[in-house]
C-alpha cells in the first residue's frame, strides 16, 4: 500500500536563511513518527508543510487518495463564548460527518478524551483541557494521519499517561513533535531527527527513543572517522597543489578538479558538524547559611477547597525538590507561597535573613515588544555575570542568539528561543532558591540536558515544576506529590510517586462497590478509566461499523456502480476499509471483554 503521506526533496526558507533543504519523509499505515531537532530546525514548520498549511518552497507533498490529516497546533486557543460541544458539532458538520452518526461519534469521543461535562465553555478551559480538546477536535474526523506539535506542553502527568495511552491504541499513524524524551520513549515506533548535521538533512530510525540514541552515536563517529580521513587526503592534495604541476596535462587536471571536490566536501562536512549549545550555568549566592526556607504545618485554601493542609518540609542548599500533581492541584500557589507572594491559610513559613530566590514563571512574562537586545540587556550593552562584564552580542551567543537577531522583537522568537532568554535573564541573579515553573516547555533536547547539568551542579536549594518525567528523575533528590485535596506526600523518586498513585487509585477502585453496589463493578475493576469508557461504548460503535458495511456492500452490488469501471475500484475500497474497521472492533471488543472477566 501506498504512504499515506509522501514528501519529496521539499525546502522551506524564511528571509535568507533555510530552516531545510530537499527534505524527503513518508508518513505509512502504523507509523508513530517521534519529531525532534534543535531550536530553529523547522519541525512545526515541516509539521505545517505536511498538514497541507504552508507550501513548500521547492518539491512536493503527495497525500494517499482519500487520506484525511488531522493538525493540532502548539496553542490550542477558542474563541469566547463556544461550548465544548459546539467546538465538536463545528468540527463534525466542517467534515460533512452524516446528521445521524454525529451525536453517537460525539459521545464516544468525549468520553475518550475526558469530557464528562460538553456544556464548559471552550475558552475559560486550563491549557491542559484546551489541548485536549483540540485533539478531541481533530480526532472526530477519524483522520489516517494525526500531527501533534508538542502536544504534551500543557499537559499535566495524568493527561500525559491518557494521550500516551491514547496514542499506543490508536489505528491512525501520528507525526509529533516533541522533547519530552520519556513519552518518546513509550509512543513512538520511529524517531526522525531534522538537523543539518546529518548529510540528508534528517537521519530516520526505526525503534523507540533509546534505539535512536545508540543509532545516531554509531552515526556520529562513523561521520566523524570519514571526515578525518577525508581531511588527511585533503592536507596530501593542497600539499601537491602548493608543490604546482610543471605540466598543465589532462591528468593534472583532473586532479586539481578532484582536490577541489574535495577540499569543498570537507568545507560541507565541518559546516554541518558544527554544533552550538546553551551557556546554561545559574549563579549561587556566598551564603553558608544551610537552612533556607522552614514550612511548619502550612495549609492553604481557596474557598471551600483545601490544596494542602499540614505541610511540613525544610528547603536546605543541596535540596532538589521535584513538585508533582495534576493541574489545580496547587504547585504554582505553593511556589507563590515560597516566594511570599501568599499567606498560608494556618502554620508558619520561616525564611533564611535576606533570601535570593531566583523564579521562573510558566507564563514567560517578558514584554512582546522589547527588541531582543533590551530584553538580555536592559541597561545598556552589556550585562555583568559571575563579576565579569559581558558585552550583549556575547551574552546572546551565549544561548544561540546571532547579531542580526538582536535588534528584532521578542514577539518574533520561538517558545524555545523565549525560555532561553528568560534563562538567560535569571543567570544573571545570584540565587539561594531558585524556584523554576516548566522551564522546559519548548525547550530542544540539546538545551534539555544542558539545563539538566546546570542544575546538578547548582549548590543551592531548587523547587522544580516540570511535567518532564526523565528530568524529575535524574535531577530530583525528593518529589513532593500534591493531591489538590489536601493530601501532600513524600517520596524518593517520581516512579515512586507513580507507583503510589496507581496503589491509591486501585484502593479506591476496590472500595467502591461497598460505597455503590453495582452488579457489573466486579467485573469492571480491572479495567482502566479510559478503557471501562471505551467498553461502555464499543457494542454501539460495532452497530455503526455494521450499518457502514452494509452500506458499502449495496453500493457495490448497485448494477450502476458493478458497471462503471472508475467507479467499482473506489465503492470495493470503501468496502474493505469497512470490513477491516469491523473486525478490528470485533477484536478490541473481545480483548475489553476477556480483561473485565
Amino acid at each position: 500500500m501506498p504512504p499515506i503521506l509522501n514528501a519529496q526533496s521539499i525546502s522551506k526558507t524564511f528571509g535568507a536563511a533555510p530552516l531545510f533543504r530537499g527534505i524527503s519523509l513518508t508518513v505509512s499505515e502504523g507509523d508513530r513518527i517521534g519529531l525532534i531537532g534543535p531550536n530553529g530546525a523547522g519541525k512545526s514548520t515541516l509539521l505545517s508543510v505536511l498538514a497541507g498549511i504552508q507550501e513548500p518552497d521547492t518539491g512536493e507533498v503527495a497525500m494517499r487518495k482519500r487520506a484525511r490529516v488531522s493538525y493540532v497546533a502548539q496553542d490550542s486557543i477558542y474563541p469566547a463564548g463556544l461550548s465544548v460541544r459546539e467546538i465538536l458539532e463545528r468540527a463534525l458538520a466542517a467534515a460533512h460527518v452524516a446528521e445521524e452518526e454525529r451525536e453517537g461519534r460525539l459521545r464516544e469521543l468525549a468520553g475518550r478524551t475526558g469530557f464528562d461535562i460538553l456544556t464548559d465553555e471552550a475558552a475559560a478551559l486550563s491549557g491542559g483541557w484546551r489541548k485536549r480538546l483540540a485533539i478531541a477536535e481533530a480526532l472526530i474526523v477519524a483522520p489516517d494521519v494525526l500531527l501533534l506539535d508538542e502536544p504534551t506542553n500543557h499537559l499535566d502527568l495524568a493527561g500525559i499517561r491518557w494521550l500516551e495511552e491514547l496514542l499506543e491504541r490508536a489505528d491512525f499513524a501520528t507525526v509529533i513533535v516533541s522533547h519530552d524524551r520519556y513519552f518518546l520513549e513509550n509512543v513512538a515506533n520511529e524517531i526522525v531527527e531534522l538537523n543539518r548535521v546529518y548529510a540528508d538533512g534528517l537521519l530516520r530510525v526505526r525503534g523507540k527513543f533509546s534505539r535512536f540514541l545508540e543509532e545516531r552515536q554509531l552515526y556520529l563517529e562513523s561521520q566523524a572517522s570519514q571526515q578525518e580521513s577525508l581531511r588527511n587526503r585533503v592536507r596530501t592534495e593542497i600539499e601537491w597543489l602548493r608543490r604546482g604541476p610543471k605540466a598543465r596535462t589532462t591528468k593534472s587536471k583532473a586532479r586539481i578538479d578532484s582536490a577541489n571536490e574535495m577540499i569543498r566536501k570537507l568545507s560541507d562536512m565541518d559546516s554541518r558538524s558544527t554544533v552550538n549549545n546553551a551557556g546554561i550555568d545559574f549563579q549561587a549566592s556566598e551564603r553558608k547559611t544551610k537552612r533556607l526556607i522552614t514550612l511548619d504545618g502550612v495549609s492553604y485554601k481557596v474557598g471551600e477547597r483545601t490544596l494542602f493542609e499540614k505541610l511540613k518540609f525544610v528547603f536546605t542548599a543541596g535540596t532538589r525538590v521535584g513538585l508533582v500533581g495534576a493541574n489545580g492541584s496547587g504547585k504554582t500557589t505553593l511556589l507563590r507561597l515560597l516566594r511570599g507572594e501568599l499567606e498560608p491559610s494556618s502554620g508558619t513559613i520561616q525564611r533564611a535573613d535576606f533570601l535570593r530566590i531566583v523564579y521562573f514563571s510558566q507564563l514567560r512574562e517578558i514584554d512582546p515588544s522589547l527588541t531582543l537586545r533590551r530584553a538580555l540587556a536592559p541597561d545598556g550593552d552589556a550585562v555583568v555575570y559571575q563579576d565579569r562584564q559581558i558585552h550583549v552580542a556575547s551574552w546572546a551567543a551565549r544561548f544561540l542568539f546571532t547579531g542580526e537577531q538582536l535588534n528584532q522583537p521578542v514577539e518574533r522568537l520561538s517558545g524555545g528561543e523565549r525560555a532561553r532568554v528568560l534563562i538567560a535573564r535569571l543567570m544573571l541573579e545570584p540565587a539561594d532558591l531558585l524556584l523554576l515553573d516548566e522551564p522546559t516547555n519548548d525547550l530542544d533536547i540539546p538545551t534539555l540536558e544542558i539545563l539538566e547539568e546546570s542544575l546538578l551542579e547548582f549548590p543551592g536549594a531548587l523547587v522544580l515544576v516540570t511535567h518532564d518525567r526523565y528530568l524529575l528523575d535524574r535531577v530530583s533528590t525528593t518529589v513532593l506529590g500534591l493531591d489538590g485535596k489536601g493530601g501532600a506526600e513524600q517520596f524518593a523518586s517520581y516512579s515512586q510517586w507513580e507507583d503510589w498513585q496507581a496503589e491509591t487509585d486501585a484502593a479506591k477502585t476496590e472500595s467502591a462497590p461497598s460505597q455503590k453496589p453495582d452488579t457489573n463493578s466486579g467485573t469492571k475493576k480491572k479495567l482502566s478509566y479510559l478503557e471501562a469508557r471505551e467498553f461502555a461504548a464499543i457494542e454501539q460503535r460495532v452497530e455503526e461499523a455494521d450499518a457502514r458495511l452494509n452500506a458499502a456492500r449495496e453500493r457495490v452490488e448497485d448494477p450502476a456502480v458493478a458497471s462503471d469501471a472508475a467507479a467499482l475500484p473506489a465503492a470495493l475500497a470503501e468496502m474493505e476499509a469497512a470490513q477491516d474497521a469491523l473486525d478490528t472492533l470485533y477484536a478490541r471488543w473481545a480483548e475489553l471483554t476477556d480483561k473485565a472477566s
